[in-house]
């Protein structure tokens, strides 16, 4: 009988041939279909810094103000009943502004007052006691030490008398605090306070800028801040007038910085306040004698990247980005001004800065001079 490797020989060297033809099969179909990764670039905003100019590094926006400005508030706590100006809202001094429901300090004076009769009523009977018993004492009716008792008893009640006398000033007072009254004739800059609203006592309800000078405050940086002096002058324009200008001069420098924005404050008096100007509106103060040294890079705020403790800005370099330390010097607007850290000719990323990695490649989107 023949064995079953002879039987079989033709389906054996088949199955094996088709086995190979699969197997070479696989590695063509391997070799031609391999996966491709494509790899991709992001793509990024940039700005070349370079320095400012004379022209835009030394012009400061900041809002109109007026130098004195009284904040308002209720001297006792209580509801709010009733509200007699708006925003904006010319006033006198004296005038008021809004009220308190009196219903409890009334109640208060009331008792006080009640207080203080008592108190009135008491200190007579000791005085005709008192009176009564030093005539006894002459006529040697009554011993010295009763005396000394009924001239105790009027001391006593001479003491409760101005303590009730006292008390009752006090809450007529009180009673005179549920009116919020304006100090001084000007313009109601800001509310808070509302009808039908609770405000403790020394919260501040009402802001009225006084009648007078008009000032513009503005911010500037720590490099600009030396070149700076009172009484230095300035000059002023304002977006809304169609850029009318005017003059000024600065009144007061803050002598410490903000603690958010390490920037100086500035008071600069308007000299001559053109008639259309109004309390709130924007301005911008330019001051023509400033040094080169008082300039600073400006980038867009997108572009600064904060780690912990440090401020840095991602620059492209050969195509490639890398992080460098810098240093704000203070902020204008929505720009930032550095110092330290950055040369003219530097490309900085100023969008997306959150999803880069060193040493990653980037696409530039655009490119624009930063002045």
């Amino acid at each position: 009988m023949p064995n079953f490797f002879e039987a079989n020989k033709k389906y054996i060297i088949y199955g094996a041939c088709s086995l190979a033809v699969l197997f070479v099969g696989i590695q063509l179909y391997r070799a031609t279909n391999k996966p491709t990764f494509v790899k991709t670039i992001p793509l990024v905003r940039t700005v070349t810094v370079g320095t400012t100019d004379s022209a835009s590094s030394n012009v400061y926006p900041g809002t109109v103000h007026g130098r004195y400005e009284s904040s308002l508030s209720f001297q006792v706590a209580g509801k709010i009943n009733a509200r007699y100006v708006n925003l904006g809202d010319k006033v006198k001094a004296g005038q008021v502004l809004m009220s308190l429901d009196p219903k409890d300090v009334k109640q208060s004076v009331e008792a006080a007052q009640a207080t203080l009769a008592a108190a009135i009523s008491n200190q007579q009977l000791a005085e005709t006691n008192a009176m009564r018993y030093r005539q006894l004492y002459a006529s040697g009716a009554t011993s010295k030490a009763a005396l000394d008792t009924y001239n105790a008893q009027l001391d006593a009640a001479n003491a409760k008398l101005r303590e009730a006398q006292a008390q009752a000033t006090v809450s007529g007072h009180q009673l005179e605090y549920t009116q919020l009254i304006s100090d001084a004739d000007g313009v109601v800059a800001g509310l808070v306070g509302e009808v039908g609203m609770v405000t403790g006592a020394g919260a501040v309800m009402a802001t009225v800028v006084r009648d007078g000078e008009r000032e513009v405050q503005i911010t500037v940086p720590e490099n600009v801040l030396t070149k700076l002096k009172i009484g230095q002058a300035a000059t002023i324009s304002f977006w809304a007038l169609d850029n009318i200008t005017c003059n000024g001069h600065i009144r007061d420098i803050a002598s410490v910085a903000d603690a958010l924005t390490k920037t100086y404050r500035v008071n600069v008096t308007i000299d001559n306040m053109p008639q259309d100007a109004k309390l709130g509106m924007t301005a911008k103060v330019s001051f023509n004698n400033l040094t080169k040294d008082a300039e600073a890079f400006v980038l867009p705020a997108s572009a600064i990247y904060k780690v912990s403790d440090k401020t840095q800005v991602w620059l492209v370099k050969d195509k490639h980005v890398q992080l460098t330390n810098v240093k704000v010097s203070g902020f204008n607007g929505n720009d930032v001004l550095i110092s330290e850290g950055l040369k003219s000719g530097d490309t900085v990323i100023t969008a997306g800065v959150n999803k880069l990695v060193d040493k990653q490649e980037v696409r530039l989107a655009n490119e624009t001079a930063a002045k």
